[in-house]
């Protein structure tokens, strides 16, 4: 129900897409440890899609019918978006695309998540100050947002603002608690829930949402809504929301089923994960869900209070099926405020996941500017177009590899058939007037420059240049070099403008013959 708030639709949506999505992913996924269902990061996207294709009229003031109008026109907007976005993973797998999941690098996905947690952080302030702002859409929405804020934080609620400041006192604590006893805990301390009931109680006997004006959930309509084909002529309208969505929505699926396959020594099919996923979507929009995928704190949960298979997602769906039946009416009275709170508790995890950026700055700094530049275009810009920011400097750092490796020259280890490089040891024995060349990395017209300049500075012919750094022929060696020897078993790959330029330098004018 809290992200349902997030996708502007009403709480009982939340519920819906927590039953049905679960339900196929249980029959087709192969994640065994995934929970799926509503995800903080596709709510905050499509509640943005839904706002911009539904803007609520200026002034809004609605009367009941109006707000019911207005509520279900956004849940056909949202269950479009599920439509599309799912039918784009059905042709996904038809194309047989789940090796995609391979460039979504790990940095690009925690930087996204982490980024995307400031945003519904950000977004669940007017909710839990009580204050009656639009959502705020399109780039620089974080800050457009904050400003909004300040600006109105005079007219906030004081009701309000004292249940989510007691909300987060029992929550924030209980969520560290269960971490740091995860292993003597039985069960993870269920704080949602003891929240949730305390505020209902406390709601209901004080009257807040009469006296103070707080905004409770009010009721849920008990049972399933009928099956709705969503309106296929605003697919073309969605198409641009629904792109990235399937695409962040496989992305995280992927990554954090692949996470705990490596962790418990098992295999799953990528493409696999794209039927799930697109059918778990497709199929759901028919009962007006919003879009959905795994998740991560559910999933964390999930395998801490023992969940092995996919079996778990069905004792989840037990749950969600009695409250639609039967104790929908005891959440009535439940303030929104709390279910903010709710939202916000949840991003725990992802923002810890900054706890790893100084580790990350050891290991491999160009994996943490990876991180940092997706993080800041996901903050300063958009969750989808930080993603693609992400993803394009990610391919760029991989070319930038390429063309960092220098033609080595080899020597032979004495005593031995075994050739290394001479940088690494002055014991290596060197033919006179033989060279011996590696070039460990591909050769493409990306690299075709420095190949050429490389060969030949170890061949003579450059002597005046820039002396390629970490290597180079040794000062010992008087004689020219009349015969040299190119290794090209490293080369990964060559493309046509590459095998060009080895064919140059084998036909063309030389103090030397080179083989390769």
């Amino acid at each position: 129900m809290a992200f349902a708030l997030l996708t502007s639709v009403p709480p009982v949506f939340g519920l819906y897409t927590s039953f049905f999505p679960v339900l196929i992913y249980t029959l087709l996924g192969t994640g065994r440890h995934l929970s799926t269902g509503t995800f903080a990061v596709l709510s905050l996207m499509t509640g943005s899609a839904v706002e911009r294709l539904v803007p609520e009229p200026l002034g809004g003031n609605l009367s009941g019918i109006e707000r019911e109008q207005l509520d279900a026109q956004r849940v056909g907007a949202a269950a479009a978006l599920a439509f599309g976005s799912g039918a784009l993973m059905l042709g996904m797998f038809a194309l047989q695309l789940g090796v995609l999941s391979t460039f979504l690098s790990e940095p690009v996905v925690k930087a996204l998540t982490s980024g995307a947690a400031l945003h519904v952080l950000v977004s669940q302030l007017p909710s839990l100050l009580g204050l009656r702002l639009p959502r705020q859409i399109g780039c620089f929405a974080l800050f457009k947002t904050l400003a909004a804020v300040l600006t109105a934080l005079p007219q906030s609620s004081p009701a309000e603002l004292t249940i989510s400041a007691l909300s987060l006192a029992l929550l924030v604590p209980v969520k560290e608690l269960n971490v740091r006893f995860r292993d003597r805990l039985p069960t993870p301390i269920p704080g949602e829930i003891v929240m949730v009931l305390l505020a209902s109680v406390l709601c209901f006997t004080s009257s807040l949402d009469t006296r103070y004006n707080v905004q409770i959930v009010g009721l849920l309509p008990g049972g399933f809504p009928q099956p709705l084909l969503p309106n296929l002529a605003e697919l073309p309208r969605i198409l641009d929301d629904s792109l990235p969505i399937a695409l962040v929505a496989f992305a995280v699926s992927a990554s954090l089923a692949s996470i705990y396959a490596d962790k418990y020594s098992y295999t799953i099919d990528s493409n696999q994960e794209l039927l799930a996923h697109g059918a778990s979507n497709l199929i759901s929009s028919l009962f007006s869900c919003f879009p959905n995928s795994a998740t991560l704190a559910t999933t964390s949960l999930l395998v801490d209070a023992g969940g092995n298979t996919q079996l778990a997602g069905l004792f989840s769906c037990v749950v969600v099926l009695s409250v639609l039946l039967w104790l929908g009416p005891f959440f009535y009275y439940l303030p929104k405020a709390v279910l903010a709170c709710i939202n916000i508790s949840s991003m725990r995890q992802m923002f810890f996941q900054m706890q790893e950026l100084p580790q990350l700055w050891r290991i491999s700094r160009m994996d943490f500017a990876v991180w940092m530049v997706t993080w800041v275009s996901v903050v300063t810009l958009s969750v989808d177009l930080g993603l693609a920011v992400g993803v394009v400097f990610s391919m760029m750092t991989v070319v930038c590899r390429t063309q960092r490796v220098q033609c080595v020259a080899l020597g032979l280890a004495e005593g031995t058939e075994l050739y290394r490089p001479l940088q690494e040891s002055h014991k290596l024995l060197q033919v006179p007037g033989l060279c011996i060349l590696s070039y460990p990395t591909p050769l493409y017209f990306g690299t075709r420059g420095q190949f050429r300049h490389n060969l030949e500075w170890h061949l003579g012919l450059g002597r005046g240049k820039e002396t390629p750094k970490g290597d180079g022929p040794p000062d010992a060696v008087a004689e020219p070099v009349r015969v040299a020897v190119l290794d090209c078993s490293g080369v990964a790959f060559a493309d046509a403008a590459g095998a060009r330029e080895v064919v140059q330098e084998l036909t063309g004018p030389k103090t030397c013959t080179v083989w390769v």
